[in-house]
């Protein structure tokens, strides 16, 4: 299909028709203005979803460290070296008893 002949075809029909009186003033005007500032900006659409983004992980940030804060201090002090020579000689000692 040959869209110049297309074209021309489709601007001498509307050439051919009169102008109503029901279409207002400088509506193809406004149309193209509407058309031309629908082109999307992709650099202005990436960098609102990247700062949408940066916000929410903000917020996750602070929600986890004040969790982490709270539930450090729910806990009881106690040693971590305790705590780890604990879990070595309970790991060894079961080592052991395989043999």
């Amino acid at each position: 299909m040959n869209l110049d002949n297309l074209q021309q075809k489709l601007i001498a029909a509307a050439r051919t028709e009169q102008p109503s009186d029901r279409v207002p003033y400088a509506f193809e005007k406004r149309i193209m203005a509407r058309i031309e500032g629908a082109c999307t900006d992709l650099l202005g659409a990436w960098s609102a979803a990247l700062w949408r983004a940066a916000l929410g992980c903000v917020a996750v940030v602070v929600l986890s460290g004040a969790l982490s804060l709270w539930t450090n201090h729910q806990k009881t002090a106690t040693d971590f070296s305790q705590e780890f020579e604990t879990a070595v000689f309970a790991s060894a000692g079961s080592a052991d008893e395989v043999q």
